[in-house]
């Protein structure tokens, strides 16, 4: 299976008391590279969803990101400083007696005071959040991975496409070889009737002026390693697994051999094909570049 490196995936768990929620996203990158958003009381298991990602994703650039929802009623306590409370009410009262005003104190004037109230959460069960946690991220990364197969197909389908066409490519270019040189023989002894006239041409001159034309624009080796790398693309995207990096060093030797030759081609339309066949290798090294 070939898997692509973007991809997208959610896993939930939930309790009595807090759901939890982790999303996995990624995109292109040599190698596995992890990060994370959790709350800061989560940080104790960044170490472990980093395990976890890593048993399966061998590359792309990874982003997990972990929400804490708590759902218990007896999530928080407010508790009353009662010093302070009395110490707060008392100072009122001497207040309004020392300025002679109406002492009508209600707990709406007290309640503003945040330093009568204090707001204690309740801890967290590591060990429960742990178990939660490690559920929730265990079906993230399978989402995400199923993500990428459904990606990987789609790029693999793309990339055979294209070599398929290279290849038809390929293919006009051996049949058009030997037509150029045909050509090339039929033009010089056009030009040497024109320069002597009826004086009959030397074949063996013109055989050896052909014969090194026909070396120089040679590219039966080109055109046959060529085969062997589309070949070769086609096997490992048949064959699944870690193949990106391999990709990428084949389609570097296909990039090659149409260099060759294009440089050797002396015909328009071996030049336009060899474009043509350029074009397709940057795309199919564009799309390998997904590809893990």
């Amino acid at each position: 299976m070939v898997l692509s490196m973007t991809g997208f995936g959610r896993g939930k768990a939930e309790s009595q008391d807090f759901n939890i929620t982790v999303e996995i996203k990624s995109v292109n990158h040599r190698y596995f590279e992890y990060s994370s958003r959790m709350p800061r009381s989560f940080q104790f298991l960044d170490d472990t969803l980093k395990s976890l990602c890593g048993q399966k994703i061998s590359r792309g650039k990874v982003e997990v990101s972990v929400q804490y929802e708590d759902t218990s009623s007896k999530s928080i306590e407010l508790a009353v400083n009662e010093a302070y409370a009395d110490a707060y009410i008392s100072a009122l009262h001497k207040f309004a007696k020392d300025y002679k005003l109406k002492d009508d104190i209600k707990v709406s004037a007290i309640v503003g005071n945040t330093e009568i109230f204090t707001v204690k959460k309740r801890d967290l069960d590591e060990e429960a959040v742990k178990t939660a946690v490690i559920a929730a991220a265990t079906a993230a990364i399978d989402n995400f991975i199923a993500a990428r197969a459904v990606e990987g197909k789609r790029l693999v389908d793309d990339v055979k496409s294209r070599a398929d066409f290279i290849l038809t490519q390929v293919e006009f270019v051996e049949q058009r070889s030997p037509e150029t040189v045909r050509e090339y023989r039929e033009k010089i002894e056009q030009k040497i009737k024109e320069l002597i006239g009826d004086v009959q041409v030397d074949e063996q001159r013109l055989l050896t002026e052909t014969a090194i034309y026909a070396d120089k624009i040679a590219v039966a080796e080109e055109t046959v390693r060529l085969r062997s790398h589309i070949a070769s693309l086609c096997a490992l995207l048949d064959e699944g697994g870690v193949i990106g990096r391999k990709l990428d060093f084949i389609v570097q030797e296909m990039n090659r051999e149409t260099n060759t030759i294009g440089s050797k081609a002396q015909d328009v339309d071996i030049t336009k094909t060899v474009v043509d066949v350029k074009s397709e290798i940057e795309k199919i090294r564009e799309q390998i570049q997904n590809i893990e």
